[in-house]
């Protein structure tokens, strides 16, 4: 599969390595807005984000990823882009582990060492972090973060773009409202709301989000 990565940023080098470390995947384009024009060196192409139409004329059988960790930066570009959701890949590292009953959106990503247990069902452009286990019967909405080593026990529900910080721990049948966000090392035993921050031991709201 030839991969195009949209954003060269931090997030994008963990996003390389899973590409880099599969013999099926092959990075053929890097796109972001630091370029101007698009060219074409040893045959990988660089340029700006716009140019991803350009590239699905010129090459065939490619697929895209928003290689891109803030979650409404995300967000923005997939919508400004409107391919259809058969354009993007979704990217597995080779060292997760996962339920043969799990479905994972296109454009998801899943780092090195994750576990996604059975019947979890994740939307697009999510990323499932190093070393984060989601467990049985979880529903993750589109956009979603969940961070490094986070913790997600059975029957959760995360919706759209909320981001679970490292190491937080969520208990059973908790929801976590839209655009959210759960602190590192938090543990959350209550519903959490939409459009806030909650951080602690238990999770306690500290305030409201603007978007």
């Amino acid at each position: 599969m030839e991969i195009v990565m949209i954003g060269q940023g931090g997030h994008s080098k963990v996003i390389q390595d899973i590409i880099l470390s599969n013999k099926e995947y092959e990075i053929v384009g890097y796109l972001d807005d630091r370029y101007e024009d698009i060219t074409r060196v040893d045959n990988i192409y660089f340029g700006p984000i716009s140019t991803a139409y350009e590239m699905i004329n010129d090459v065939n059988q490619i697929k895209f990823v928003i290689a891109i960790g803030n979650n409404k930066v995300r967000k923005k570009i997939a919508e400004k882009l409107s391919l259809p959701d058969n354009c993007y890949a979704t990217l597995i590292h080779k060292t997760a582990v996962i339920s043969p009953n799990a479905k994972i959106g296109n454009g998801t990503v899943v780092m090195p060492h994750a576990v996604i247990n059975a019947d979890t069902q994740i939307g697009n452009h999510s990323i499932i972090n190093t070393g984060s286990i989601v467990e049985h019967d979880n529903i993750l909405g589109d956009f979603v973060h969940i961070s490094p080593h986070a913790t997600l026990t059975g029957s959760i529900i995360i919706e759209e773009g909320a981001h679970i910080g490292a190491a937080a721990t969520l208990i059973p049948s908790v929801k976590i409202g839209e655009w959210s966000v759960i602190g590192a090392g938090a543990v959350v035993i209550n519903d959490i709301p939409p459009n806030c921050t909650a951080v602690g031991i238990p999770a306690k709201v500290i305030n409201e989000l603007s978007y």
